[in-house]
């Protein structure tokens, strides 16, 4: 097995870690289907609050697909077909998880490392994050499929600008771009990430996952139904709701129960 996408939890939030450091984190197929086998799994679990989304070490977050496999697994059109099917089914399992997911950057972060980013819901990135796809050197496109993270981010322009000088780029940049949400010093990056999931995993469960859902909706050019704006009103009827509503008053801590 080429590298490996590595599982730990600690109480609600789950960590998931690419983990190939000696070819800066860059993803095997046999990596690709773990990390959807790993999203389908905690999608499924309702005790989970928080995804953060790493790389092993600091060189890399993940320098995308791992070339070295190419002539094995996308050595013609037929063969790209197949390992695309892998590739955008693990990023779909990222993007449809119902949970917050959070990309933790440290350095390189490209290519299909950054598609795989750019679905996650935040990226936070350390000063030496390295932002670009530079598929254009390998004579390769990226996908309709794949280019849509990127697209929802930062749009026709900036999208082009990154596939057709396929530059990289440093972190205040990707800021500036639009493509993380926050760029931190590497002294405080660890901390960063543990205090960004520990306050999402501490609101209400089921408030984030009805949100995730209602940004998602609101991409969509079908107009809303009414079910659908009916929808936003169930938060009311939840236990959650109670023990907010509650905690406010007596200006306490609420511990959610995700009912």
């Amino acid at each position: 097995m080429r590298g490996e996408i590595s599982l730990e939890r600690s109480a609600a939030v789950a960590t998931v870690t690419v983990s190939q450091p000696e070819k800066l984190n860059a993803m095997s197929v046999e990596m690709w289907k773990s990390l959807k086998t790993i999203m389908d799994d905690l999608s499924a679990d309702s005790t989970v609050r928080c995804v953060v989304i790493r790389g092993a070490g600091h060189r890399a977050f993940s320098a995308g697909a791992d070339i070295s496999e190419f002539d094995e697994v996308r050595a013609g059109a037929v063969q790209a077909r197949a390992y695309a099917e892998i590739t955008q089914a693990a990023l779909h399992a990222v993007a449809a998880c119902p949970h917050p997911t959070v990309a933790a950057i440290r350095g390189n972060c490209v290519g299909g490392g950054l598609e795989l980013a750019s679905v996650c819901d935040m990226r936070i990135s350390a000063e030496d994050g390295r932002f670009g796809v530079p598929i254009n050197r390998l004579g390769l496109v990226v996908s309709y499929l794949e280019l849509k993270g990127l697209m929802t981010l930062i749009g026709k322009s900036r999208t082009l600008e990154l596939l057709l000088e396929g530059r990289v780029f440093g972190a205040q940049e990707a800021f500036q771009k639009g493509l993380v949400n926050r760029v931190v010093s590497c002294d405080a990056w660890e901390g960063e990430i543990a205090d960004t999931a520990t306050r999402i995993a501490a609101g209400a469960p089921l408030v984030a996952r009805w949100h995730k859902k209602f940004v998602s909706r609101l991409e969509m050019p079908e107009p809303l139904r009414e079910d659908e704006l009916d929808e936003v009103y169930h938060c009311f009827d939840t236990e959650d709701f109670r023990i907010g509503s509650t905690a406010f008053k007596s200006k306490t801590q609420p511990v959610f129960t995700g009912h």
